[in-house]
């Protein structure tokens, strides 16, 4: 039987859009917020709520607009290419008030316990108890949506530091940190590489005495700003540079390499090291009363340590609907609970994407609300299992074995995979033969959202016009006062980087058919 109410459970980045696309499939949403307002992780607040996601003052985001923004709505053209957190609840508002969301959210309303109805194996329908100001309530929903993040539950794995417990210094999770004026003139380690561990060093070494960043195994640092001053996602993810991936697959690089660590954006840290106020340091071994002494056998003083060591996963008010094993969440697709014997549960935004994860969770429920009204359906549970197990498998293959790393996906082939559920990936052949203009953009630049709107259901009509006016979108901001562009750092025309690009596919077939 179709759904009709959908309870969303979160007012964030995807609980907005999943909200949204509800209303678009004619469906009755209500979504539960715990805070008194919408934005979830990008809402700063200097003491967040429990159990909700934080920040520190001053978060910019790691993905440029084009590649973040919903798919049908652009950002703003004057809005910065990567913005700070401000600007991203400022979008978020506009989105909201666009499509009227904020009258379909119950703000200050925390959810207390999803269960199955007696009758869900005929009706799907499920349970949901509420809290609001002391005051509890049960509802009937048809469908649940749970869009509460992962960046919400801190971990902490003190037991892996021997001796934290007797350091006198000050210890805290990258969660807490706000700003670095409490470490002025300190001696502060920062441990882990990923984008907030990174961060937070480049950020405490303007202000610290000396900044230490302990890592286990590195990480590949890449910057925001590509050749010519654009962003690097604008500039490099896109469907031939993929096509580019997959004729030379990194899987070369595992069998030299072993097992690669994660990419982390960052455009300060290289000065910073080669400056000395970031000095990198290999793992901890254990702590003393006043230092920490590292696997190398070095020993430094040290007076506050920061854990950016990631988050666990728990979903304490979905009973026995889900279980959560070393930070990993058995759903097909990440989306859907393989065992349940109707598909009305699905969780939004638990990946962690190469890429904008807004897009992301925006083509998920829009996916998740045609299959919970019946238009789309599921494969059989022995397949989503089978899916599943091969997904867990290659993730496996190709990271090291962290938590963060339980849920990676890559944008383009991970996108292109719900669009192909919904009928909604390009028709690059079709385009080539009726709108080649188009089809050269869709190929060559950027894999942009609005790709996905310009077939199928949720077709937006300005879909079109919206790519092929993206690149100025990105160049208004970088345009000085007078109206001029700013100075490039190249002016090689972009023909002559498609040829190459073409030369470099032609030269490694040729070398893959001469191989061995």
């Amino acid at each position: 039987m179709a759904a009709h109410r959908v309870a969303i459970i979160g007012a964030g980045a995807s609980g907005l859009c999943a909200l949204k696309c509800c209303l678009d499939e004619g469906l009755a949403p209500t979504c539960f917020e715990r805070s008194g307002d919408i934005g979830g992780l990008w809402r700063f607040k200097e003491q967040p709520e429990e159990g909700r996601a934080s920040i520190y003052r001053s978060v910019i985001i790691n993905t440029s607009k084009e590649m973040m923004c919903f798919s049908d709505f652009p950002i703003p053209d004057d809005f910065p290419n990567y913005m700070h957190h401000s600007k991203i609840m400022e979008y978020f508002r506009m989105y909201a008030r666009r499509f009227d969301l904020l009258r379909h959210i119950r703000f200050k309303t925390s959810v207390r316990r999803v269960a199955k109805r007696p009758d869900f194996a005929t009706t799907g329908r499920w349970e949901v108890e509420t809290e609001s100001e002391g005051k509890q309530e049960s509802a009937i929903f048809d469908a649940v949506l749970v869009c509460t993040g992962h960046h919400s539950d801190a971990h902490l794995p003190l037991h892996a530091f021997p001796g934290l417990d007797k350091f006198e210094g000050w210890y805290l999770h990258s969660r807490d940190y706000k700003s670095p004026q409490a470490f002025a003139e300190k001696r502060v380690i920062v441990v882990g590489t990923g984008n907030s561990g990174i961060d937070i060093a480049v950020e405490l070494s303007h202000t610290a005495k000396q900044v230490f960043l302990s890592t286990k195994r590195g990480t590949w640092v890449m910057h925001r700003v590509a050749e010519g001053g654009y962003p690097f996602d604008f500039s490099y993810l896109s469907r031939f540079t993929q096509l580019l991936q997959s004729l030379l697959p990194l899987s070369c690089l595992w069998q030299h390499y072993g097992d690669l660590p994660h990419l982390t954006i960052n455009d300060d840290l290289p000065n910073r090291v080669i400056s000395g106020r970031v000095r990198v340091k290999p793992n901890i071994k254990e702590f003393t009363e006043t230092s920490a002494i590292f696997e190398d056998g070095t020993k430094e003083d040290v007076d506050s340590v920061v854990f950016a060591t990631g988050y666990s996963f728990s979903f304490p008010f979905l009973e026995d609907s889900v279980k959560v094993v070393e930070n990993q969440v058995p759903l097909y697709k990440f989306m859907f609970p393989a065992d349940l014997k109707k598909p009305t549960l699905a969780f939004i935004g638990y990946i962690q994407p190469l890429g904008a994860i807004m897009p992301i969770s925006e083509m998920q429920s829009r996916w998740a609300t045609r299959v919970f009204k019946g238009l789309q359906k599921l494969p059989p549970t022995s397949t989503m299992l089978a899916d599943i197990a091969q997904t867990k498998e290659k993730i496996a293959k190709r990271y090291v074995a962290s938590r963060r790393h339980t849920i990676q996906v890559d944008y383009i082939p991970y996108m292109d995979e719900l669009a192909c559920q919904l009928g909604v990936k390009p028709n690059l052949p079709m385009l080539f033969l009726t709108d080649p203009k188009l089809a050269l953009e869709v190929l060559l630049g950027p894999c942009t959202p609005y790709q996905y709107r310009l077939q199928g259901p949720g077709a937006w009509e300005g879909a079109r016009e919206a790519i092929l006016t993206q690149q100025q979108r990105v160049d208004l901001p970088l345009r000085g006062t007078a109206g001029h562009p700013v100075p490039r750092c190249s002016s090689v025309p972009h023909i002559f980087k498609v040829f190459f690009s073409l030369g470099l596919i032609v030269a490694t077939l040729i070398y893959v058919s001469l191989s061995p």
